[in-house]
């Protein structure tokens, strides 16, 4: 996502917060948020409400600290008032509800930052989204491997021969650099995987090959060792040169941050949520 469309999104999250200045807290309605996360219909949403209450509760977290039920008049037709059903929530609630959101939504993937990142200046939410994309497409890639080793498994070909193809795929992909080659660029550990160092975009080709490779095994009923080397080098290969008429070489990447520190700084930030959110102030008549 570029920094304008942040910026953009940003601007409509930050319009909707309410503020309780005795309670010294910020909160959200979950219908001013329903349309922001990409979601028409509140039936729908009050399904990612439910799955979130769910999670706040498996957390170990007092429900009513963070999510509150209450009622709205809203305008119906011809000007007649009609009450619904609204929640009060905190940024922690709002945080759980993207959790439980469509990833696949645009708007999901920024509030998953918007609210996990305390003060949310732009530049903070930008990086927090940089970090989610590239643990995302780590996730793809372990995913599309897995099931290249599963493929080459049932075509006769042994761990030592996998781990043979996916060094040729590599050498292929950064310009001659073996897998160990990349690891002593990159100045990686023996006893870790390249791909946890790599940039996003790195991680994006090494998947998209593996990826085209399943495809074509598949596809073509490819047998062997040797006829499955030549299909994910050639694919590495087609990655490069498609990089490469964009003026990138991927060895020539600086490494990234350790992948499993990021996580870890991630879940470290989830827990201290909660807490940081503050709570809702005590249920008012109004609310009742």
């Amino acid at each position: 996502m570029d920094k304008k469309r942040v910026g953009q999104i940003k601007e409509q999250f930050d319009l909707v917060i309410h503020s309780d200045q005795e309670a010294h807290i910020e909160f959200w309605y979950a219908r001013d948020l329903m349309p922001l996360l990409g979601y028409e219909r509140w039936e729908n949403f009050d399904k990612a409400i439910g799955r979130a209450i769910e999670s706040c509760e498996t957390s170990g977290i007092e429900v009513s600290d963070h999510f509150r039920e209450v009622t709205k008049m809203i305008t119906a037709g011809k000007g007649a008032q009609r009450s619904v059903k609204d929640y009060m929530l905190t940024r922690y609630a709002c945080y759980l509800i993207a959790q439980n959101g469509d990833p696949k939504k645009e708007e999901i993937a920024f509030a998953q930052s918007y609210f996990a990142v305390q003060t949310r200046k732009q530049e903070l939410i930008e990086e927090r989204i940089s970090l989610i994309e590239r643990t995302e497409a780590r996730g793809r890639l372990r995913e599309s491997e897995k099931r290249l080793s599963q493929n080459i498994y049932e075509r006769g070909v042994d761990d030592a021969g996998f781990g043979r193809i996916r060094s040729k795929g590599d050498r292929a992909l950064f310009g001659g650099y073996t897998t160990q080659e990349m690891k002593e660029r990159l100045g990686v550990k023996d006893n870790r995987p390249l791909a946890d160092f790599l940039p996003t975009l790195s991680i994006a080709a090494k998947n998209l090959a593996a990826e085209m490779t399943n495809y074509n095994v598949e596809e073509k009923d490819l047998q062997g060792e040797r006829a499955i080397t030549g299909e994910h080098v050639q694919n590495n290969r087609s990655v490069r040169d498609m990089l490469g008429q964009r003026g990138i070489q991927p060895e020539n990447l600086p490494a990234a941050e350790d992948i499993k520190k990021l996580e870890r700084r991630v879940k470290s930030q989830e827990r201290k949520l909660a807490a940081q959110s503050g709570k809702l102030p005590c249920e008012s008549e109004e609310d009742k």
